[in-house]
């Protein structure tokens, strides 16, 4: 796994949920912690980082996460209740934890490296049906929250919309991200789709 030159610290958002570079996740953020979070990365337009959660839960007790996660940019937001912000973040580049703490607040600061982009292949041929049954799944509405232009010539892009469609196990899905080869993320999507009967064997 390549990662680019250089550290930087940033607030880690543990959650039951895999974001993929270039995916729009929605959020309800409620807890003081995280809510002084988003405010912070409002005010100075910075990125926090989302990593699935290894062991622990979303509320209460500090998560332990898995080590590498994508960093997320708030893109929307809204208060329609008191005291609950409703926000939408974009993944932007991949990570990894290098150190973290805990602050008194329960809130997770790590230090992280940034990981390498991926090439952006075309989609071979022998994995188009991955591209097919990404846009056979965007064109019946049901994947909302996907942002134009539509990419079905590249391997990342709809490698990455795929592992966030298909309903695959996290640790699965927590596999792809950490995949730095998207045409190797698309074979094992495929296989994945043989499994599910949503592609052909041969």
């Amino acid at each position: 796994m390549n990662a680019t030159s250089g550290t930087r610290e940033t607030a880690l958002f543990p959650l039951h949920t895999v974001l993929f570079p270039g995916g729009l996740l929605p959020l309800r953020v409620f807890e003081p912690r995280y809510m002084e979070m988003t405010t912070a990365c409002l005010r100075e337009s910075i990125p926090f980082g989302v990593c699935l959660i290894r062991e622990g839960r979303e509320v209460g007790a500090p998560a332990e996460p898995y080590a590498v996660g994508c960093l997320a940019r708030i893109m929307q937001w809204d208060m329609q209740q008191l005291g609950v912000l409703n926000i939408t973040v974009r993944g932007e580049k991949r990570f990894r934890v290098l150190d973290r703490r805990v602050q008194r607040d329960g809130l997770i600061r790590s230090e992280i490296e940034l990981l390498a982009d991926e090439d952006d292949a075309l989609v071979p041929e022998a994995l188009a049906v991955c591209a097919r049954v990404l846009k056979a799944i965007i064109d019946d509405g049901a994947a909302a929250g996907i942002e134009a232009p539509l990419r079905y010539e590249s391997a990342s892009w709809v490698s990455a919309r795929l592992s966030e469609i298909l309903p695959l196990p996290l640790a699965f899905k927590q596999q792809l991200l950490e995949t730095d080869d998207s045409r190797q993320r698309l074979e094992a999507l495929r296989e994945a789709l043989r499994e599910q009967k949503l592609a052909p064997e041969k």
